[in-house]
């Protein structure tokens, strides 16, 4: 059995690599529509921002057994300058985060292979586990220096048709996220958001339009390592 990768350690006053899941509706009432929830007013970072669910890459997402794996391209595209076998950590971010902040499951019927951590254990129990075939990478973003936070953040998107049971049911949601609901994207950016979400959901807008959601041909990157901000594509 092939050990997985050791985890960096964590240290949140640096550079964090993070993952967020952007869910897409096609059958909402005025259009396609993607799932936001409202960020607290006392949260240390983007206070009262409507996002999408996501967060910082934790030690244990590494060692999480996916029932199945990520398309060989956003494998390929997930590891451009970044640590060695993070693509799968990175898809089980997101799916947890989601699953922690909607309660929604994005995963596959199975057992575990080992008893899971406590994150998991009541997706566990109704029987699922995390899947990141029907994720697709679709953005990178660095957080400039000079912010109280800085993060890595990798975007994926994700089919509503991929989620088991009800997509309006987020009984199973922490409190991280408040007014959790389906915005249609013609309505999204008149919201409170973070300037990157508002990018994020322009290139959606524009993948949905092109026909281009299964894999684009290359996908923005916004690399701000360094005073320099650059703005370029991973193909």
């Amino acid at each position: 059995m092939t050990e997985a990768p050791t985890a960096p350690p964590i240290d949140k006053t640096q550079l964090r690599d993070a993952a967020s899941l952007i869910i897409l509706r096609h059958d909402a009432p005025q259009g396609p529509a993607v799932l936001m929830g409202q960020r607290g007013a006392g949260a240390a970072f983007m206070p009262s921002k409507y996002v999408f669910p996501g967060g910082a890459l934790d030690a244990a997402d590494w060692h999480v057994p996916l029932a199945e794996p990520l398309s060989q391209t956003c494998a390929r595209r997930l590891a451009v300058e970044a640590p060695d076998g993070i693509g799968p950590a990175l898809a089980v971010a997101a799916i947890r985060e989601l699953w922690e902040e909607t309660g929604l499951i994005l995963g596959a019927p199975g057992d575990w292979p080992e008893p899971p951590a406590e994150d998991w254990a009541a997706m566990a129990a109704l029987g699922y586990r995390p899947s990141a075939t029907p994720l697709r990478f679709v953005f990178r973003a660095i957080t400039p220096k000079g912010r109280p936070r800085r993060f890595d953040a990798r975007f994926f998107l994700a089919d509503v048709n991929e989620i088991a049971g009800d997509p309006d049911d987020f009984s199973r949601a922490c409190d991280e996220l408040s007014h959790l609901h389906w915005v249609p994207l013609t309505e999204a950016r008149q919201l409170n958001l973070p300037f990157i979400t508002e990018v994020v959901l322009a290139e959606v807008q524009a993948m949905l339009a092109g026909g281009r959601l299964c894999d684009p041909e290359s996908l923005p990157f916004f690399d701000n390592r360094t005073e320099r901000a650059t703005f370029r594509r991973i193909a």
